[in-house]
């Protein structure tokens, strides 16, 4: 282990303890055990709101399992904990608040290191493709638990399937990165979206349900309000901490970042510029939603630490600012509610955009931010709830959209 590598292991376990703490704490042992055995037959589909289905202690210890087993394959695969580590961890660990288990994550993972095998590279090379394509773990939980097979054939089905789709995550992830050339920080989320295409309309053709259900927890606990704002000041002071005299210095380093794929915060800022990011970010984002009275539950709190993650990877308060202000803007305007389900969660996973900001200024990075929230809005439907970066999708049609556009200005100017 590098010896930068060892305050980020020990921040990320004592937020694996945090989790842990709070879940317990509000549940009960017993009861989080229990909640925990009950989210792993349940269906995974946007949106499934774990923190109903478990409770508080079944959807943390939920999220503590998915974290460790993330931080295991990087460990093990010989990879470095990074910025694209930080953020594929934080992510797992947001959306097993909401979509992601052990269960139907493995069989996804194991498809990948299939495709490494046979195009003969080393599984660390694709290592991400594993960790974020865990978004489509839905497509397992569909047999296990949606469509009535039960028991050892739900299983066999659902595995089958998640290992071939995980399989075809690295050569689709690549093709898709072309189309919105980094600019679109969720890729994964646009190539499990596309996927998803595909294996619902198999499903739909089966005539299997696929229409898309709500299950939104509009009572959260302490626990979900204190969850984020924790992490963020247990990172922020870590990264105060470990370089006292540079804060801002390496904080101008993030902010003229555009964030454009990849930008790993923990190479070009340094570890504690990257930790002090991420804590901004989160407080930010946490403030907001508590202005406005939004629900901290699994859901909101997946896009939280999603946010939060990528605050080593790509984005920053400079970059996100203008797409929040956009989707708040069209929120607005079409008449809709900021805490409505749809609107706030766009609001937090809409900055998969924020490389447009810092690349082309505010005012794309606000048009971006409106127009993501008209596409995110439909794109769900589409894939029938699949593929849970749904807002990755939709902001890989939307960075595409834009590239494309101010691409073809600036060729026809010169």
């Amino acid at each position: 282990m590098l010896e930068f590598e060892k305050p980020l292991y020990w921040l990320m376990g004592l937020s694996i303890l945090v989790l842990l703490f709070l879940g317990i704490a509000q549940d009960g042992f017993q009861s989080s055990v229990q909640g925990f055995i009950r989210i792993q037959s349940h269906p995974g589909r946007l949106i499934n709101d774990f923190t109903l289905v478990g409770g508080t202690g079944g959807a943390f210890f939920n999220a503590a399992v998915m974290t460790i087993l993330s931080l295991f394959l990087v460990r093990s695969s010989g990879i470095r904990i990074s910025g694209p580590t930080l953020a594929a961890t934080f992510t797992i660990m947001g959306f097993a608040l909401f979509g992601k288990t052990p269960t139907n994550a493995l069989p996804i993972v194991f498809g990948v290191v299939l495709a490494a095998k046979l195009a003969g590279k080393p599984f660390k090379n694709y290592i991400l493709f594993a960790l974020f394509g865990t978004a489509l773990g839905p497509v397992v939980s569909f047999f296990i638990a949606e469509i009535g097979l039960g028991g050892f054939s739900g299983f066999v089905a659902g595995y089958g399937v998640g290992t071939v789709v995980g399989f075809f995550l690295p050569a689709v992830g690549i093709v898709m990165l072309r189309m919105h050339e980094g600019y679109n920080l969720y890729n994964i989320g646009l190539t499990a979206g596309f996927l998803g295409l595909f294996v619902a309309g198999v499903f739909r053709a089966s005539n299997m349900n696929v229409d898309i259900e709500v299950l939104w927890n509009r009572e959260p606990t302490l626990a979900h309000q204190l969850l984020v704002p924790l992490f963020s000041v247990l990172f922020l002071l870590g990264g105060i901490i470990r370089s006292p005299n540079k804060i801002l210095i390496n904080q101008k380093k993030i902010l003229k970042s555009s964030g454009r794929l990849p930008s790993d915060f923990v190479d070009s800022a340094t570890v504690a510029g990257a930790l002090v990011n991420m804590g901004l970010l989160g407080l930010v984002a946490s403030g907001y939603m508590a202005l406005v009275g939004a629900d901290f539950n699994g859901p909101t709190l997946g896009g939280l630490l999603t946010l939060f993650g990528f605050g080593a990877f790509g984005k920053h308060l400079r970059n996100t600012l203008p797409i929040f202000a956009g989707v708040v803007v069209a929120t607005l305007l079409f008449g809709k509610s900021l805490v409505a389900p749809g609107p706030i969660l766009a609001f937090l996973f809409a900055t998969t955009l924020a490389p447009l900001a810092g690349e082309f200024g505010p005012l794309i990075g606000f048009a971006a931010g409106f127009v993501h929230l008209v596409m995110v809005e439909q794109s769900a439907a589409w894939h029938g709830g699949v593929d849970l970066y749904n807002n990755g999708f939709a902001g890989g049609l939307t960075a595409t959209l834009f590239v494309a556009v101010i691409q073809w200005v600036k060729a026809n100017k010169s």
